[in-house]
């Protein structure tokens, strides 16, 4: 039997990346899938892929940052697919939003989705739940060296913006143990996933010129940038009953980068 046989699945932030690579992999091993995200389109078309496969899918627009339409998302997947058994609060931004958008999609939204859904999960006999973190949530992350000959000064923006990121990772590494806790014991297990830099359209800015690239592949010691469905191995192992006894970690993938 496949690993996920007869599971539901909701993930958020399913229409590209380590979301939809998720939805992808998490259909392979059994499960229907909801695949939302905040661009329906996007969602849509990770369907349309599980679909031509010959798995169950479904997709719908979904803001993380509202409570309402998180219970809403719930709701849906349990009408539309038969029930909900893993949440996976994947939908995430970069640094680049600001630190009010960053905290409220990267923290808050991740929240709305343990908060809605754990308490439901425990009433219907269990189930679990998978949060995306970051290494960003374990340590500091490196930024490239400061050129002291550029007559550039330093961008605030841009600091405000990674501080932001750094922050609400950490928030959520500190959110997946306090709800393990909460709810392990009513059959709900919590955990985590912290990728390295991982080749999606979230890191293709840093990526878009070889220095940026490079440095970034320097930061690793296995030399190279993760794929989305290493990910997505990770994350189907944890909602499957191979990781039964595994509640409250945050599980680094990172190509050794968290090891230095």
């Amino acid at each position: 039997m496949s690993k996920l046989e007869g599971k539901v699945a909701l993930i958020t932030g399913a229409g590209s990346g380590i979301g939809r690579a998720s939805a992808i992999h998490m259909a392979q091993a059994g499960a229907a899938v909801m695949c939302s995200d905040i661009d329906s389109q996007s969602a849509e078309g990770t369907v349309a892929l599980i679909s031509e496969a010959g798995g169950r899918a479904d997709g719908m627009g979904l803001d993380v940052t509202s409570a309402q339409e998180m219970r809403e998302a719930i709701k849906r997947t349990i009408s539309n697919l038969g029930d909900i058994n893993v949440l996976f609060n994947n939908a995430g931004v970069g640094g680049g939003f600001g630190w009010d958008q960053t905290i409220a999609v990267n923290l808050t939204g991740v929240f709305h989705g343990l908060s809605i859904g754990a308490p439901l999960l425990a009433e219907r006999g269990g189930g679990v739940i998978i949060n995306t973190a970051s290494i960003a949530g374990m340590i500091a992350l490196m930024t490239p060296p400061v050129d002291e000959d550029a007559e550039t000064e330093a961008d605030p923006d841009a600091e405000a913006g990674i501080g932001a990121y750094v922050a609400a990772k950490h928030g959520v590494v500190g959110l997946t143990k306090q709800f393990a806790v909460n709810y392990g014991g009513q059959g709900v297990r919590v955990n985590a996933i912290a990728p390295g830099f991982i080749v999606t359209p979230m890191t293709a800015e840093f990526r878009a010129e070889q220095a940026g690239e490079d440095f970034l592949i320097d930061l690793h010691p296995m030399g190279r940038l993760g794929q989305p469905e290493e990910i997505a191995s990770v994350a189907t192992f944890l909602a499957s009953s191979d990781a039964s006894f595994i509640n409250g970690i945050t599980l680094p993938v990172d190509g050794g980068y968290t090891a230095r």
